[in-house]
C-alpha cells in the first residue's frame, strides 16, 4: 500500500489598478522574476524571458508576458497596461511557500494593493515513494 503527499503549491494572482507604467517596463519586470526566485528561497534555471505581446482581440489589448523557470517550477505572469489588470503564477514542488512575501514582492512591482489570490495545493495523492 502505498500512502500519499501533496506535490507543490500554486499561488494564483490577479490584480487591478495596477500602475500602468509599471506594468509596460520591461526591465522592472525582469527585476522581479530575478529576485522573486531568491527572495522565496527558489532557484532560478535561466535568465528570465520578457516578451512584449501586442494587441491580440477586444478582450486583450496587449502587453508584456514574462516567465522564469526555478528548479521548483515556475514563475509567470501577464500584463495588461491599458486595463491595469496583471495576472501571475508562482508554482513550486515545494510543501510551502512564503505567500506574504510573494504576495508583498508582487504588488510592490505592479503598483497596487487591490488583488485576488489563491493557494492550491497541487499533486494531493503524490505518491510517497516509487511505485514503478
Amino acid at each position: 500500500m502505498s500512502t500519499t503527499m501533496k506535490f507543490g503549491v500554486h499561488l494564483l494572482f490577479d490584480a487591478y489598478d495596477c500602475d500602468p507604467e509599471k506594468l509596460a517596463d520591461k526591465m522592472l519586470l525582469s527585476q522581479l522574476l530575478h529576485d522573486l526566485p531568491t527572495a522565496l528561497k527558489m532557484h532560478s534555471l535561466m535568465e528570465p524571458t520578457i516578451l512584449e505581446v501586442g494587441e491580440l482581440n477586444e478582450k486583450d489589448p496587449g502587453g508584456i508576458s514574462g516567465f522564469v523557470l526555478i528548479a521548483e517550477s515556475h514563475i509567470s505572469f501577464h500584463t495588461f497596461p491599458k486595463r491595469g489588470f496583471v495576472t501571475a503564477d508562482i508554482y513550486t514542488c515545494q510543501d510551502k511557500l512564503d505567500t506574504e512575501t510573494a504576495l508583498g514582492y508582487l504588488k510592490t512591482a505592479f503598483g497596487t494593493n487591490n488583488i485576488d489570490f489563491a493557494i492550491h495545493d497541487r499533486g494531493v495523492s503524490y505518491p510517497q515513494s516509487d511505485i514503478n
